[in-house]
């Protein structure tokens, strides 16, 4: 039996992180998990307050899910990964843009590099073909109804 007791939701915000989320929230309310919601910040230290606000904003409304924020700074897979040992993370759910070909050869692919270099096991979730983008989990963000 798998036992999972700490997830980590990595996310940059976007349409495609933000449907990694709800597989997020639903393992960890099925395994009485905790989640850690972490966002690598990589502009200038200017807007770290404003990255800190938006990355604590997001919160399950379900309030027995104990959930944590953590805002890293670098290169996001390096630092997903790390944060991932040291924290003792047992499943990282990550968003994919699912690119192919030659855009994913340039702009290579954090969830690919997440997921051949962590220790843990890695869900990567990807929005259904044809699907436009998940919308911004507004029900599940702290304040919003």
């Amino acid at each position: 039996m798998i036992r999972v007791t700490r997830i980590l939701y990595p996310t940059d915000f976007s349409s495609y992180s933000n449907q990694a989320y709800f597989h997020a929230v639903g393992l960890a309310e099925t395994y009485g998990a905790s989640l850690t919601v972490v966002y690598v910040h990589s502009g200038s230290t200017d807007d770290r307050e404003y990255w800190q606000s938006q990355l604590e904003q997001v919160r399950p409304v379900n309030t027995r899910i104990p959930v944590s924020h953590v805002l890293l700074d670098g290169d996001p897979a390096d630092e997903i990964v790390r944060y991932a040992a040291d924290a003792g993370i047992n499943v990282i759910v990550i968003g994919t843009h699912g690119r192919t070909g030659p855009e994913r050869a340039e702009m290579g692919s954090v969830a690919e590099r997440v997921m051949r270099e962590a220790a843990c096991s890695v869900l990567v979730v990807k929005l259904p073909k044809g699907a436009a983008g998940a919308p911004r989990p507004l029900a599940a963000v702290a304040g919003r109804a």
